[in-house]
């Protein structure tokens, strides 16, 4: 797929000014038409980098009777390391589907080889406690035939252009990483950073947020851990794939 090709279109987004977060899950955002709504917020991190109370964001209506809430808070305007400005993706119930569809789309197969089935959340890990974000199984004619078990993991924060994650302790990430290792080497184990803003041009872990995430994420790449970060654009109207980035010498 050639770069800035959408991989997710919708209906176009709205877009106001964040007033505040609270509870973790709230938000509330003025419209362009002065209106004050309340936005579900799909993002239990700090949201370093990307949190800006008087910046520009993005939301989605979506009214249904299951929910409270009509609206979901979808992206925030961010500075760039060269002073521009860029859009990135906050909810974190997206990623798995961004890079879903761009390794059906092909973008990944140089480095998963042909895929011939998908399935998300299946049961792995210790006592089939935990669930893979997805699990590959490659097409016949692949040289290698181990299945893939992939992970992804939503990254926003920056240092100038360099991706970091995590932005804080993630007890759950290190977990992830200690299980993936365990699936080697009779399966393959991958990595995906889903970098949800265009402006990053490498990767690294997020030492100064977590050190033993980033120790144990040295530890699976040294075990065979593959590590491929993606790299999306976000639009009002859609979601584009941004290529491949590096992984910075660590």
């Amino acid at each position: 797929m050639m770069l800035g090709k959408p991989v997710l279109t919708f209906p176009p987004l709205q877009e106001g000014i964040l007033i505040k977060r609270y509870k973790r899950f709230l938000a509330d955002v003025q419209l362009e038409s002065g209106q004050i709504v309340t936005a579900h917020c799909a993002n239990t991190g700090p949201m370093t980098g990307v949190l800006h109370q008087g910046g520009r964001v993005r939301i989605r209506y979506a009214p249904s009777p299951t929910r409270k809430l009509h609206w979901t808070w979808e992206q925030a305007e961010v500075k760039s390391a060269n002073g521009t400005f860029c859009w990135a993706g906050i909810n974190t119930s997206l990623p798995n589907r961004l890079v879903r569809n761009a390794i059906e789309a092909g973008c990944l197969e140089s480095q998963l080889g042909s895929i011939g089935d998908i399935r998300p959340e299946v049961a792995y890990g210790i006592q089939q406690k935990s669930r893979i974000d997805l699990l590959l199984t490659p097409k016949e004619d692949c040289d290698d035939s181990r299945p893939i078990y992939l992970e992804v993991k939503n990254t926003t924060w920056t240092e100038g252009s360099l991706g970091l994650f995590p932005d804080t302790v993630t007890k759950r990430g290190q977990k992830h990483l200690e299980e993936l290792m365990a699936v080697l080497p009779e399966s393959r184990a991958v990595l995906v950073p889903c970098l949800s803003r265009s402006d990053i041009d490498a990767f690294a872990p997020g030492d100064s947020a977590d050190p033993l995430y980033g120790q144990l994420f040295r530890r699976a790449i040294a075990t065979g851990v593959e590590v491929i970060p993606c790299c999306f654009g976000f639009y009002r109207d859609q979601i584009t794939w941004e290529g491949m980035r590096e992984m910075k010498k660590i």
